[in-house]
């Protein structure tokens, strides 16, 4: 099937470690100007480009002369510390060739938990934009805690297309695409270039081959891929050390994931399906839980169990019995007081709470079903 690339104004173009470094683990500016001259190319074709890169730690390790990353936390921290600065110094060098100017942002999970932080995020993005500037994205993992991390910057990238307001976003890696085996042990293995949907049977051909030097594998590139179709967005994912690979997205290099046209979620939807970190977990009964998988809302009577502990406006799994999640919601009670109401009638909170707000403890426009693409 064709690419839709007629609406494409914005793309977010993320690289990985392996595609900016040599096999020491070192900086390879050759590598990073091949990139950069793309952009160059694809700004000149009037789109907006906003760029995530991997390669902090990498570079520190280059700096320090290090061959292997290390395993403890810290270390990894003080690397990637080492290394953003001299990523971003080479990176404003490189720009500076064709013209263009680039500045650092650094972010967590807890970035997309904040509205207002979503906001401002927003804001200072388009500000960037708007002044010319590249802006250069990187996961902030020298004040990375497991709490706080997104985990790869492919997922970052896919959380970032709302936020960028992107209708593209470009993986440039260091495979061609989507294989249905992996082209390194399987030599049958093809190339798929069009993927209209990611299935469990689009997900069985990922694997978990991951570069060395970065975190992400191939299946983390299509967690992404239904991240960014979710929102309406495409995704192509392509070999950063083939010429012409990253501005080849938009015509038929690699492989194309189409944005999805009905159903797309909007950024609320999307907010609290992907980029909002659950704070807890709900365990409903069965019939709360076939209500939910009509998107009926979730009322205490239906609440068998709460999890953790969070305030009103909070993102939470809706769990079945089984442990089986079956949507995220943003609740209108707090956690302590989901305990005391849960199992009663919606008459009942105020006799419970002395208030009543809300009659339903998420309502079905604050909660996403999450259903198993077939």
């Amino acid at each position: 099937m064709e690419r839709r690339t007629d609406d494409i104004r914005k793309i977010i173009i993320k690289v990985g470690s392996s595609s900016l470094c040599d096999e020491s683990g070192a900086i390879n500016k050759e590598k990073i100007l091949n990139i950069i001259s793309q952009i160059a190319t694809l700004k000149r074709r009037g789109y907006t480009i906003v760029l995530v890169s991997s390669g902090a730690i990498a570079a520190g390790m280059g700096m320090m002369g290090l061959s292997e990353k290390p395993q403890t936390l810290p270390k990894k921290q003080a690397l990637a510390a080492i290394g953003q600065a001299r990523l971003m110094e080479i990176y404003e060098e490189l720009f500076a060739i064709y013209g263009m100017r680039c500045a650092q942002i650094l972010l967590n999970h807890d970035d997309f938990d904040d509205r207002l932080r979503l906001n401002n995020m927003f804001q200072t993005m388009n500000a960037l934009i708007d002044y010319d500037v590249v802006p250069v994205i990187n996961e902030n993992d020298a004040l990375a805690v497991d709490e706080i991390k997104v985990g790869d910057n492919d997922t970052l990238a896919a959380l970032l297309m709302p936020v960028a307001e992107a209708q593209l976003l470009i993986l440039a890696s260091d495979i061609d695409g989507l294989y249905t085996a992996n082209p390194s042990t399987d030599p049958e293995a093809e190339l798929i270039p069009y993927v209209a949907k990611v299935t469990p049977k689009i997900m069985s051909c990922a694997g978990d081959a991951g570069s060395s030097l970065g975190t992400g594998g191939m299946a983390t590139k299509l967690k992404a891929a239904k991240i960014v179709n979710a929102y309406g967005a495409h995704m192509c994912i392509v070999n950063a050390g083939k010429p012409g690979a990253i501005a080849g997205a938009l015509e038929d290099e690699g492989t194309w994931f189409n944005g999805r046209e009905k159903g797309k979620l909007n950024a609320r939807a999307h907010w609290i399906a992907y980029r909002a970190k659950p704070k807890g977990t709900l365990t409903v009964d069965d019939g709360c839980a076939a209500a939910v998988k009509r998107h009926a809302s979730v009322l205490a009577k239906g609440i068998v169990d709460v999890d953790g502990q969070f305030m009103n406006g909070a993102v939470v799994l809706i769990n079945d019995q089984s442990g089986q999640t079956l949507a995220r919601g943003a609740v209108n009670y707090a956690s302590d007081e989901i305990r005391l109401i849960k199992g009663h009638d919606s008459k009942d909170i105020m006799d419970i709470l002395h208030y009543k707000d809300y009659d339903e403890i998420i309502h079905a426009n604050n909660m996403v079903v999450l259903r198993e693409e077939k």
